[in-house]
């Protein structure tokens, strides 16, 4: 029997107007009703996630947020894994020619160069303002206050991506996990960590249930470790063609409440 659930957002439960369904919320009550957590996880940050919790009556519950890279119980870090502030200068530099928007992101800080389509798109996707401040002034206030960046996002032409992609394959491949979820975007995340670490770190030591208990949804790359670690690892119909290859179910898309109605028919609620 399932006794926790994990979802992705982005692709998978939201709807077309990128919100939750009443149909969703509807399902989610009733997974409340029966004590059964129903935990984010996502490569947002968690201020892009806070507003979906609440308006599920879930505030009390962790968040994975980072791919992994941030877990947070009642709004406090209990594990945080972060790119280097020396390798983020050294992109950084890398840049300087390129001029790809890079955002920045530590916990609930977001940082955009300057006022762009990409910041826009952003704000659109999130519901989150950015801070407005150059790279260079980021990387030496984190520096001063011995940080890194939970995630780097680099925004731009497809030529520039792929170059941005390149430099960092050939100097960090070792300590970078790269995600392309389009020619546009490149996600750029602490390689030693995953949404199965995440998962897995939550059941060990919060939860104390067996992954075998657990039930996950996705759609993307990023989900791909988690969907084959847990009990069930279920995709939305309109997950990416690898990620429908190695899932043990699959669900109708996200935009039509796959993981709502997935979630009633397997738990019978």
């Amino acid at each position: 029997m399932f006794k926790i659930i994990f979802s992705d957002i982005d692709g998978t439960l939201l709807n077309a107007e990128r919100d939750l369904s009443e149909y969703t919320l509807e399902t989610i009550k009733k997974l409340n009703d029966s004590s059964i957590p129903f935990i984010l996880i996502s490569s947002r940050m968690p201020a892009a996630m806070r507003h979906l919790q609440q308006k599920m009556n879930i505030e009390h519950l962790p968040l994975i947020s980072y791919n992994g890279g941030l877990i947070l119980i009642d709004g406090k870090a209990v594990s945080s894994t972060e790119i280097p502030i020396e390798l983020l200068q050294q992109l950084s530099n890398f840049n300087q020619d390129l001029k790809v928007h890079l955002s920045l992101f530590h916990n609930d800080e977001w940082y955009v160069p300057q006022d762009d389509f990409w910041t826009r798109r952003e704000i659109n996707n999130t519901k989150v303002n950015p801070e407005f401040e150059s790279n260079s002034n980021v990387i030496e206030k984190w520096k001063i206050e011995k940080k890194g960046a939970h995630k780097i996002m680099a925004m731009g032409e497809e030529e520039n991506i792929d170059k941005i992609r390149n430099f960092l394959l050939e100097n960090y491949a070792e300590d970078l996990h790269l995600y392309r979820s389009k020619p546009s975007y490149l996600e750029i995340a602490p390689r030693s960590i995953s949404k199965l670490t995440a998962v897995k770190h939550l059941l060990d030591n919060h939860f104390r249930l067996p992954l075998s208990q657990s039930m996950a949804f996705g759609d993307n790359y990023n989900d791909i470790e988690m969907l084959k670690g847990v009990g069930m690892g279920i995709a939305v119909g309109n997950a990416k063609p690898e990620v429908l290859e190695i899932a043990h179910m699959i669900a109708s898309s996200g935009k039509e409440d796959g993981v709502a109605k997935s979630i009633s028919e397997l738990l019978k609620i």
